[in-house]
């Protein structure tokens, strides 16, 4: 039975285990009376929606506290148990896959690195699957048992309803990769468990706003710097995030040609692969046989050396001239989206650190218009080199949430009777 407003009775009892699940996975423990102010639910709703939790194994006791002159509060929190969810990372340097619980701790790992042939589709499928399975058998996990399957990639992800989540990766020569329907077929894991795949800075900012620098800001900008540059906006409009192709402004006309195709990209001066080229282009010794993030650290040794020794001029100047380009670009933020945090995050982002971030302040600020330039703060993320993975697990974290707590229904295969829908509408909560 639909209300005026054409919420059912089912719509309603959803959207209050939501509630009650969700602070208590932020806030929690708490006790049922708490509970009560934190959710806008009455004392009664509270009671029904806890005793169902509880009897679904999704809520536990977690002690007591004392009350006033009363007896004591029974604590309740979610039950890491009752839930696990895997995060994927399709990085620059390798494919991450991790196990996570309920409150996303880490139960199992699996790393494969990427050769020079590092985007192969084959190759980034394979190292998928084989991370899985081998992250559930570490644990001792059946697949079944899985909330989701969350996994960022580089690129733009678009949702098809013939073949999932198609991706659009332009600077790694992914043109309409299916990345989804490959997956699936030969899959560890069995159809009933979902993926959720999105673009890897999207990953990064859900992480970043639900446990990292992010958290409490409206308006804020998460920018992922690793061999490219790419961010993702967060608004009241967008409280999931939305990915930006920021990294393919054009920041100069006939500039260097970037990994898009595209002459004058943001990409092509601000990325990690595009300052080690700058590097050497300049006569820098950036070490033959290394991978990226080996070759940044030999660029960062020689432009901050150990006390007493002198500074390579060339690497200094590089790190310089991309720490104006990167301001720049956030200073396109700022006039765009006026947000109130600007986090950078990635792994090139995290190893320059707090050495290059007040020259990027700057010019982010001398680019910017005053006003919106006033109000934003610029920092690192706080989540480290595991964000992206985090952010993916979320995203079948946010799906259960939204579902209040309830695994998706396999599709009946007759159609269920119009009085059994109408039963079921009216029970009481």
């Amino acid at each position: 039975m639909a209300g005026r407003n054409g919420r059912t009775v089912r719509d309603l009892r959803r959207a209050n285990r939501t509630a009650v699940l969700q602070r208590l996975y932020f806030d929690g423990p708490l006790s049922r009376f708490e509970l009560g102010p934190a959710t806008g639910l009455s004392s009664g709703s509270v009671s029904n929606v806890v005793a169902d939790l509880v009897a679904d194994g999704l809520v536990e006791e977690a002690g007591s506290v004392d009350s006033d002159g009363g007896r004591p509060r029974t604590l309740l929190r979610v039950a890491p148990a009752s839930g696990h969810m895997i995060g994927v990372d399709v990085g620059e340097t390798r494919v991450r896959v991790e196990l996570f619980d309920l409150t996303l701790t880490e139960l199992a790992r699996a790393e494969r690195p990427l050769a020079q042939q590092r985007y192969d589709v084959d190759v980034i499928v394979g190292h998928i699957r084989d991370g899985i399975a081998d992250v559930l058998a570490t644990a001792g996990l059946a697949p079944a048992g899985l909330l989701g399957a969350g996994i960022g990639v580089p690129g733009i992800v678009e949702h098809t309803a013939d073949r999932g989540a198609v991706v659009h990766g332009q600077t790694i020569g992914w043109d309409a990769v299916p990345l989804e329907a490959l997956l699936r077929a030969g899959s560890p894991l069995p159809d009933t468990v979902p993926y959720f795949i999105d673009n890897g800075a999207k990953t990064l900012g859900q992480a970043e706003m639900w446990f990292g620098a992010g958290r409490g800001a409206r308006n804020a900008v998460v920018v992922l710097f690793g061999s490219g540059v790419g961010a993702s906006l967060v608004t009241p409009e967008a409280e999931q995030g939305r990915a930006v192709e920021w990294g393919h402004l054009t920041v100069r006309v006939r500039g260097r040609r970037c990994r898009c195709g595209a002459l004058g990209c943001l990409e092509a001066y601000a990325g990690a692969e595009s300052l080690l080229a700058r590097w050497r282009e300049e006569g820098g010794r950036v070490p033959e046989g290394t991978d990226e993030e080996s070759a940044l650290t030999a660029l960062l040794a020689a432009a901050y050396p150990a006390d007493g020794e002198a500074a390579d001029p060339v690497a200094l100047a590089v790190l310089e001239e991309t720490a104006e380009y990167l301001g720049a670009g956030l200073s396109d933020l700022i006039n765009l989206f006026q947000p109130e945090r600007i986090l950078i995050g990635g792994w090139a982002g995290l190893q320059l650190g707090d050495r290059f971030l007040p020259a990027v302040r700057r010019h982010a600020v001398s680019y910017a218009l005053r006003h919106p330039a006033r109000k934003v703060t610029v920092d690192l993320g706080r989540l480290g080199p595991d964000a992206v993975t985090v952010g993916a697990a979320i995203l079948p974290l946010a799906d259960f949430f939204t579902r209040g707590g309830r695994r998706p229904e396999p599709a009946p295969e007759y159609p269920v009777p119009a009085w059994r829908t109408a039963l079921e509408e009216r029970a009481p909560h």
